[in-house]
This record gives C-alpha cells, structure tokens and sequence, in this order.
C-alpha cells in the first residue's frame, strides 16, 4: 500500500518587527522543526516611561522550546540582536552568524556574564547550516555595517529568502559588494517566497554607495583645515568611521572615539580585521589638551539626540571631557530615525547657541534598499509569494505596490500582522491561526516586571501626581487617634493652594466623623470611602485625578 505524502506546510511566524522599525524577530516552522531569524529589541515610546528598552515576547518559542534549533542572525545591529542577552535565558539554542556580527554579540553576552553558556557558530557566506528540516545559507549583502547576510531558508515545502537589512553597494568601502548573482541563481531553481527590507521602499531610486560619503567629508576636512572637526555617526557603521579615519589620516588629524558604543565596536573590528587605523592616528581623550584643536577629529555617539550620548552631553555642557567652542565644526552623519527629529533638533540647536557650526546635509547614504533596488532583488528571485517585512505598515505598503507593479499577483502579496501564522507551499498560502506576541518591557535589571498597569500608574503619577493621607487608629475600639493628614507630590504646589487644601482636608474629616458614628472598622470600607470623597472633591475643584493613596496605622 502506498503511503500517503504528508501535506506538510512551512509556517512563517512573526514574532516582532512588522509593526515598527525594530524588534525583528521570526519563528519558521516546518513539522518538528523552529528556527529563528534574528532576536532584536526596540527603544521605548514617550510613553513608556522609565522604560530602557522593549524586546519581545517569545512566550511561542518557550512553548515550543524542545523544537527550537537555533537564532540565525542576519547583522549586528541592536534591532536584529539586542534582546539575545534576555531571550537566550529562556530560549537558549545556538546561535550562527557571520564573523563580525558574532564579534559584536559575543561582546553582548560577555556583559551579561552568558559567554560560557552559548552555543555559537561562526559561519562564511556561501556556507549551509543543516538543522532539524531546514537548512539555511548565508549569502553577502551590504549595508550600513559590515558582514550583513541574507538568509536562502530551504525547506521541504520550499526555499524562502530572507534579504535581512540590505542595500545594493556596487562600490562598497569594504569587502565585496552584494552577491547579485546568487539571488539569480536561487531565483532559476524557484523561490517559494520573498521577504524583503522595506525600510526604504517609499523612497525611487537607487541608494547611494558608501563610498560618496567619503567625498562629501574630503570637501568638509579640506574647507575647515582651521576648526576641530567633531563627527556625529551611527556606532555600529564601521564604514563610516573607516572613512572618516581615511581623512583625518589625509590631513594630518589626531582621532579621538568617544561614547562606549563606539568604542567597544571600533575595538571589536579592528580585532576581527573590518578597520584598519593607521599607526599613531587614534590617540586617548586624556591626551586631546596635547594638541592643536585644528589638528584633531572627534568621532561621537548620539547623532540620534539621545539624551546620555556623548554628543548630547558636549551640547548641554555636562561632558566631562569636551566643551564646545566656537571655532568648532560639527558634521551629523546620519538621518534622524523616525520618532526622533524633535530630539536632534534639539541637539543642533543647543549646538549653534555656543557657535559652532554644525552641518547635516548630504553626510549621509542610508543602508537600506530604495525602490529601484527593491525591484533588482524581485526581478532576479522571482518569488511566488512576497511578504514585506522590516518596517512600519507604510513602508512595508509601498513594497508591496513595488511587487504588484512587477507581476506578482495580488492573492499573493502578504501584509501580515506580529503574531500571525503564515502556512505556505506551492499550492497555497493562507494566514491559520495567531500566536502570543507583544511587547515586554525592561528597566534597570527588570525584564517584564514592568506591564501594562505598572505603566498605567506612571501616566498617572506624570500626568495627574499623588495624594497620600494618613490615619492612627486605635487597635481596640477602630477609634481616629490621630489624622488623617494630606501628603502630595506633582498634584498642587501646596504653598499657592492653601485653601484647596484647607477645603481637602474638611472634606476627609468630615468623611472620618462619619464613618466613626457609624462604627465602620473594617479598614478596606474606610479606604475606599476616603478615595471616593477626596477624589470627587478634587475632581470637582481642578479637573484633576490624582493617585490617592490611604495608609492606616493601628496602635
């Protein structure tokens, strides 16, 4: 008797990143099998106060954790690996990557004292890792960091590519330039499905090569050969510190790195081989009072406005190491990422204020594909499916139009949500079922201590304060022996309301007189009573809702 082919689908389950820039994380799940592409985290909203840092709720791979073969890891950026240190605790599988990128998260995991308890695997472009039913390929791509991968995921119901964050830089600063002949290679043998960056896919065009970011620095060097020149980048672009250590070197500069993310990736790449600094060139910020200004670069943190980056920290005044002067020149090289334009504005300004100059136009190309990219990489895979990936639902909208205009039909472009499970093979695709997915939130060395109603309570303690009243009474009888009295923080500016205050505390001792004629004792009737009375009263007065918060103390 002939035994029945098993209609066994490949599952597409994004756990984070469809929603956002950040957080890219994705489950594929083929029979027994789980691996995951990338573990990244995202930085708070405004409203997410006290927050560190958000990373995502992998509560599906715990489940599944038997099932689970490993993290592949596209590049070293926070959104792609920043919540490996947290996820691995709960989810510890190996991890593969590509040389620098495993540089990068070993520096992570020595931090959180995880080194020793990882599994790890560095592997080369072109290499195939074979685990449980999947076997997975790396293959070269550029972007704004170095040894960035797609990922050709082949499975039993077909091979999936994975572009991971990508641009096509036919001259890049360093290495080879993107493996196109690959993509068309895999594309000739059938892709089952395509998912792409969509960061840039509003923007037409081409993307710029790296390269012409040099040119656009030679110009600045050479037109301010009598300023101190201070460069503002990304950490992780090692590119652009290379170029930027190429021009200082040119023009007889001193290099000074400054910030703990970029200290710890320069060292991290010049041990692994990705920058290569001249002898002599970089010196010690201790050292800088040595020389003339005009002869020294400062490479920063904090082109995003961050308030602790060390830019931030020269803008405001408060960087122990460096004073902004006038005679100084300022290059920002790098876009704001969306959310934060407020912030960089900010820094710009305080920048000017002490007169120097500062300079943001044409010092940047971005690292991801733009829209004429976009249809290099469709046009040479060919895929059956497209699903859009990396990017808010705009971005990832406009790469769908991209796909549609390139012949892919419409049934088949799929805008799916986090959490959602993609089922596919060659006869069909369809969306079947959802998976627990959201956000967890880490502060300080608390990770998901902090949720919803913990989050609830700092709005209202940031936007309405805290009323505290406190009470004495008896053990025996439930007599008031002392208070109740009013403490408030963020509320009212106590000393300009007196007579609020006044009228407050009638209110509560009116309220005690009668809950003491009716012989109330029970403590959580007399709490609730003083939150009614006092909260209706305040509400009534100042439109406002404070916290109220009653202590009793028994003697």
């Amino acid at each position: 008797m002939k035994k029945e082919k098993q209609n066994n689908k490949l599952k597409i389950i994004p756990l984070g990143g469809l929603e956002s820039i950040g957080m890219n994380i994705t489950a594929f799940e083929y029979d027994d099998s789980i691996i995951v592409v990338d573990c990244g985290l995202s930085f708070p909203e405004d409203d997410m106060f006290g927050i560190d840092l958000v990373i995502p709720d992998v509560t599906y791979l715990k489940e599944n954790l038997d099932r689970v073969k490993g993290f592949f890891i596209t590049h070293g950026h926070e959104d792609h690996i920043g919540a490996l240190p947290y996820v691995l605790r709960e989810v510890n599988v190996p991890i593969y990557g590509t040389k620098l990128t495993m540089g990068i998260i070993d520096h992570k995991l020595k931090e959180h004292d995880l080194i020793g308890k990882v599994k790890r695997k560095v592997v080369k472009y072109g290499q195939h890792i074979n685990v449980g039913c999947f076997r997975v390929e790396f293959i070269k791509t550029n972007h704004s960091i170095q040894d960035a991968a797609a990922l050709a995921i082949y499975s039993p119901a077909g091979t999936v590519v994975h572009t991971g964050d990508f641009k096509v830089d036919y001259t890049p600063v360093f290495g080879d330039t993107i493996d196109l002949q690959r993509f068309g290679e895999l594309g000739k043998k059938g892709v089952l499905a395509l998912m792409c960056d969509s960061t840039n896919a509003e923007r037409p065009g081409f993307t710029m090569s790296e390269k012409t970011v040099g040119k656009a620095l030679e110009s600045i060097f050479e037109d301010h050969k009598n300023n101190r020149i201070i460069v503002a980048t990304f950490a992780s672009n090692v590119d652009r510190v290379q170029q930027i250590i190429n021009q200082a070197y040119k023009f007889d500069r001193k290099v000074v790195v400054e910030g703990r993310s970029m200290v710890n990736i320069i060292a991290t790449a010049t041990e692994l081989g990705y920058i290569s600094i001249p002898d002599h060139t970089l010196i010690d910020i201790e050292h800088l009072k040595n020389y003339p200004a005009e002869k020294t670069v400062l490479i920063t943190t904090g082109s995003q406005g961050e308030s602790m980056a060390a830019l931030s920290r020269m803008a405001n005044g408060t960087h122990r190491k460096v004073t902004i002067k006038p005679n100084d020149t300022i290059v920002l090289s790098s876009n704001p990422i969306p959310g934060n334009e407020k912030a960089v504005s900010k820094v710009i300004n305080e920048l000017s204020r002490k007169g120097a100059e500062v300079i943001f136009q044409d010092v940047h190309v971005s690292g991801h594909a733009c829209q004429e990219d976009i249809k290099l990489i469709y046009s040479l895979v060919h895929p059956k499916y497209a699903l859009p990936v990396h990017g808010e639902y705009k971005h990832r909208k406009a790469q769908a139009s991209i796909a549609q205009e390139l012949g892919i039909p419409k049934d088949n472009i799929f805008l799916i949500n986090s959490g959602d499970v993609l089922e596919l093979d060659e006869e069909s695709a369809k969306v079947n079922g959802k998976v627990q997915v959201g956000d967890v939130m880490v502060d300080g060395l608390g990770v998901g201590d902090v949720g919803n109603i913990v989050l609830r309570d700092r709005h209202i303690l940031a936007e309405e304060g805290i009323i505290i009243v406190v009470m004495t009474l008896d053990g025996g009888s439930g007599q008031l022996l002392a208070g109740p009295d009013i403490v408030s923080r963020g509320f009212v500016y106590v000393r300009g309301s007196e007579s609020l205050m006044d009228e407050a505390q009638n209110v509560l001792n009116d309220t005690m007189d009668h809950l003491m004629d009716k012989g109330v004792t029970d403590w959580g009737k007399i709490k609730q009573e003083i939150k009614d009375a006092l909260g209706g009263f305040v509400w009534k007065e100042t439109k406002r809702r404070p916290m109220i918060i009653p202590i009793i103390m028994e003697v």
